[in-house]
């Protein structure tokens, strides 16, 4: 009985093991940085064959295998080397250091390796994101070569991506491939509606990219990619503050079950009583995001965003003040408040020989209320102005589609798109008299019945498109693509139509055909080079169009684009340069105009040229010790340009600096994990204040100073910016009785502290 019994234990002990060294190995993919599942990642044994990839969800499983040990690789991330033992449960794959390794999606509203886009192209990560800690968005963004997003005060901007610096509409702005306003009416703030705590990385094309995205992306385009929901169970929460009264509390919560994600990110900021008077705001951000796997080849995102935001409007200062460093506010009462909410609903297919593609369904509310003080006007009595009380509210219902074919045996890939959308808006502007003091301070106003501006328009954008990529020989790629615009605006004025009141009640209709060719060609997978040939056109805005009796009072701008680049690794990634050349041809391009009476109008200029060289070297010289330099040299000119009987034909744009250098020297210490100091160093070149280059404002030079720790499940920064305590102007404004400086920071410290509920199994 007892070897019976014995028997039956070895018996049942080697069927358990035989079992088991049949069962399948199975476990989750997820990126280091960002919790999300690595999708496309290949596990390879140690003869080098491929024995499992990870699905929509990171997931992987394979028979146990004989191999002492497992690479796994994905583009865009560091390869992994683990015993085969280890690939049991969740491992993390770190995301790649080196930009041109990076899946980009910008470029195709796909996910393809950065140096196959023939673009010039860049992409803030995550890793960047999260060192910089960064209080408002043009902390990052001016880290980028050839970007200079302007800081006109709290979270208000405007930007300079191969033009001067300027508040018209060319650039676009978009949110997962999708433009956070409608087409038509562009707002240089708009960036208000971005909730950065969703944000997980920021990919920018500079120069025209309307083949893929239509109007408005002309200087370039921002896309703001966001989180998906974390693969695992994960939150965080950070607040911090700074010396200039800003306080802000952000959250991030997301976790996948079985086949549902969901992720809930927000922040709150306010600021108080600051350095310069007048300059209080506050901004409640809440993003919901919901991913539903419906198999393995059908994903179902839906996200909801809402954006509640209030900030005093405080102008510019004359020289005088400025440079006494006197940051009182000649305005007391004006303001902008922005409601935002977009909706959009995405199914993304992928399923073998079949392609795969997207169709989204979008929604947009918004509504931007103001007493803005660019409408304020002088008037013979030194005692009084005009002004107006406006709301600018729309919403949006658009579609979008787009499917993708590869077919491996010709190596050509090609995508077809179609967009619809249709943007029903209302404006109402209500004059108001202004009393000022004897020292210019516009102390009150009072509303008055008089309407100046009430309109309803219908605006109906539909879109289509084709982008071919071909590589006829290894290593080569040739990029085409062309799209067709529709613009129809159904205008219809409630009020008599007069030189204040506005245009007739019409129709207008702009339409036009953008295309694109450029080619990349890597002679090894450490150097490459890029070409093409693009257009970028914008229709004038419908707040420019009607204000006049006459339509069209502006024409659309065209531009023509011409630019190649290359890159170059050397010393197995520890050093890189990157570089674009660039000439840019502009017609009727539209440029703000500040008029007598202090107002702004816009305007169309005859012909403009746009040329540059920008260029990014990056290099590691020890371990832990990273060097960069940005550098970017432009020069713009009105090629014919009259305004006001006045030409300036063959004069530089104002507000169009030469140069713009970012520097910065980081240290990693070994001997304390998970820390980090870096030295920063921005430098604005000089630039014509004035049309007629008669002014000119010499430009600045910032340092900064980023620092932080990361213990365990707790994180600590502590930046000071501006730390020689410059004074400097984001920008300046021309005007013929005097120019306007808008006054930058003051030294400012920034100290903020984080904890992480998840932990920090990433380390």
């Amino acid at each position: 009985m007892k070897h019976v019994f014995l028997s039956f234990i070895l018996n049942f002990v080697l069927l358990y093991a035989l079992a088991q060294s049949s069962s399948a190995i199975q476990g989750i993919l997820i990126n280091a940085s960002t919790l999300e599942a690595v999708a496309g990642a290949a596990i390879r044994d140690s003869q080098n064959k491929v024995i499992a990839l990870t699905d929509a969800q990171g997931r992987f499983s394979f028979p146990s295998t004989d191999a002492d040990s497992l690479v796994i690789s994905c583009v865009g991330y560091e390869t992994l080397k683990i015993p085969a033992m280890a690939a049991l449960g969740t491992l993390y794959l770190k995301p790649a250091a080196t930009a041109l390794q990076e899946m980009v999606v910008t470029a195709s509203r796909e996910g393809e390796q950065r140096a196959t886009v023939p673009v010039a192209l860049s992409v803030i990560s995550s890793r960047m994101m999260q060192q910089t800690h960064a209080i408002t968005l043009d902390q990052l963004l001016n880290q980028v070569t050839g970007v200079y997003m302007v800081d006109l005060g709290n979270e208000q901007h405007t930007m300079a991506i191969r033009q001067p610096i300027g508040y018209r509409s060319v650039y676009l702005y978009l949110e997962d491939g999708i433009p956070i306003r409608t087409v038509g009416n562009f707002n240089h703030n708009a960036l208000i509606e971005i909730n950065s705590a969703a944000v997980k990385n920021i990919e920018i094309i500079r120069g025209p990219g309307s083949s893929i995205y239509g109007s408005d992306a002309i200087g370039g385009a921002v896309n703001f990619i966001t989180y998906d929901p974390s693969a695992v169970p994960a939150a965080k929460l950070s607040v911090d503050g700074s010396s200039i009264g800003y306080r802000r509390a952000q959250f991030q919560v997301s976790s996948t079950k079985n086949k549902m994600g969901v992720g809930l990110y927000g922040y709150y900021a306010n600021q108080h009583d600051t350095y310069h008077q007048h300059n209080d705001f506050h901004k409640l951000a809440v993003t919901l995001k919901g991913d539903v796997y419906i198999n393995d080849y059908v994903k179902w995102e839906n996200e909801l965003s809402i954006i509640d935001y209030r900030s005093d409007m405080n102008g510019g200062l004359d020289s005088l003040d400025f440079y006494k460093k006197n940051y009182a506010s000649y305005y007391t009462f004006n303001y902008r408040s922005v409601k935002a909410i977009r909706f959009a609903s995405s199914l993304h297919y992928k399923k073998g020989n079949l392609g795969e593609g997207f169709a989204t369904a979008y929604f947009r509310y918004n509504d931007i209320g103001q007493n803005p003080t660019y409408r304020i006007k002088c008037t013979a009595d030194p005692l009084k102005a005009t002004g107006e009380i406006n709301d600018n509210r729309f919403t949006s219902y658009g579609l979008l589609m787009q499917h993708t074919l590869k077919n491996a045996s010709s190596h050509l890939q090609a995508i077809f798109g179609i967009n619809a959308e249709y943007s029903p808006l209302n404006y109402h502007a209500q004059f108001i008299q202004i009393q000022k003091d004897t020292a210019g301070y516009y102390i009150s106003f009072t509303p008055t019945d008089s309407v100046l501006t009430d309109y309803h328009a219908g605006i109906d954008n539909e879109a289509a498109y084709v982008q071919l990529k071909w590589e006829p020989i290894h290593a080569l790629y040739v990029v085409g693509g062309i799209r067709y615009d529709r613009l129809a605006y159904h205008f219809v004025n409630h009020l008599s139509p007069s030189a204040y009141t506005g245009a007739p009640s019409s129709i207008n209709v702009f339409s036009h055909v953008t295309p694109k060719i450029g080619l990349t060609y890597h002679f090894s997978p450490r150097s490459g080079f890029y070409a093409n040939i693009s257009q970028g056109f914008a229709p004038p805005d419908i707040t420019d169009l009607y204000n006049g009796v006459k339509v069209p009072y502006l024409k659309p701008a065209v531009y023509m684009n011409y630019e190649a680049g290359g890159w170059f690794m050397w010393q197995q990634g520890k050093g890189s340069i990157q570089a674009d050349v660039y000439r840019m041809m502009g017609t009727h391009e539209i440029i703000t105009v500040r008029q007598d009476d202090g107002s702004y109008q816009n305007e169309n200029a005859g012909k403009t040229l746009h040329e540059g060289i920008e260029y990014t070297i990056a290099y590691s010289p020890f371990t832990g010790v990273q060097l960069k330099w940005n550098g970017t040299w432009a020069y713009h000119e009105f090629l014919e340009y009259q305004i006001n009987g006045k030409d300036y034909s063959h004069t530089q744009m104002n507000a169009a600096p030469r140069i713009l250098y970012f520097a910065e020297i980081s240290y990693h210490p070994g001997f304390l994990r998970n820390a980090y100091i870096a030295f920063d160093w921005q430098h604005l070149g000089k630039y014509y204040i004035d049309p007629a280059n008669t002014q000119i404002y010499k430009g600045y030079d910032l340092f900064h100073i980023r620092s932080g720790y990361q213990w365990n499940r707790l994180g600590v920064w502590l930046n000071v910016l501006n730390v020689m305590n410059t004074i400097y102007a984001t920008t300046v404004d021309y005007a013929s009785y005097g120019n306007t400086y808008r006054a930058g920071i003051p030294r400012t410290w920034q100290i903020g502290i984080s904890y992480d509920f998840t932990g920090n199994p990433k380390s």
